[in-house]
């Protein structure tokens, strides 16, 4: 007997198919150096840290996808924190951002969200900048100094903040036009290090270590002969010492005589 599959049923099982691209892992690395900043009340210390920048593209004649993850030394995160996917449809002409709960990083308030963002903009902006941007979806925040940061940094960029309920509790940011987005952020928070640079840091790195390395032996010979000539002062101060000692006795000696 020959079954007859539902539209509607091969409309949801294709929507439950998971897409040949929606476990591409990383191809192409970069380096990101976070600046040092002030220490945060909220999100605490902030100082100099590196972190891996991962990418990975693919292009068809129906779908296209940049997918970018954040990844710190010897740290495992979850599955989606630190990923940024922008998936364009050219049937639809539209760019959707993912994933679908809202773009999480940490650590936080470095400007690494605004850095994903702008870095998936720049890169859709140019070939598709005529297409429509689907609505993307906010995390939750009940922090009221981190809701205002995420809206003014989404803002500057283009996007519209709308909230969906009076308690604020559910958001999302929207754009008519692709080109509606800029693709800005804060290079002075993150800053994407060349292969050539990092050598260069590496080096400098190593030739300071080597300079602190020589004046720490310098130090380390003056604090010995220092060392060597305090024992011999000791050393001569007690010799004098004896000899007065000698020299109070032998006159006391010769004037009880």
């Amino acid at each position: 007997m020959t079954e007859h599959l539902n539209p509607e049923n091969a409309e949801q099982a294709q929507l439950e198919t998971p897409h040949p691209w929606a476990e591409l892992a990383a191809e192409q690395f970069s380096l990101l150096r976070l600046a040092p900043l002030p220490f945060d009340r909220d999100t605490g210390a902030r100082p100099l840290r590196f972190m891996q920048l991962g990418r990975v593209e693919r292009n068809s004649p129906t779908h296209s996808l940049l997918r970018l993850t954040l990844q710190l030394p010897d740290q495992l995160t979850r599955k989606e924190l630190n990923c940024l996917e922008v998936w364009v449809n050219h049937s639809q002409a539209i760019v959707r951002f993912g994933p679908e709960g809202g773009l999480q990083v940490e650590p936080e308030n470095r400007g690494l969200g605004r850095f994903m963002l702008a870095q998936g903009i720049a890169w859709a902006r140019q070939s598709w900048a005529q297409y429509a941007v689907a609505s993307y979806p906010l995390t939750t925040s009940f922090n009221e100094d981190a809701r205002e940061r995420r809206d003014y940094c989404l803002q500057a960029q283009g996007w519209v903040v709308e909230y969906l309920d009076p308690l604020k509790m559910k958001a999302q940011c929207k754009a008519e036009r692709l080109s509606a987005l800029q693709p800005d952020w804060n290079n002075e928070k993150v800053q994407i290090v060349e292969l050539l640079d990092a050598a260069n840091m590496l080096q400098q790195a190593d030739q300071s270590l080597r300079e602190q390395d020589v004046a720490i032996r310098k130090q380390d010979e003056r604090i010995a002969l220092l060392k060597r000539e305090d024992s011999s002062m000791r050393f001569t101060i007690a010799c004098l010492v004896a000899f007065s000692v000698f020299q109070a006795g032998l006159l006391i000696w010769i004037a009880t005589r």
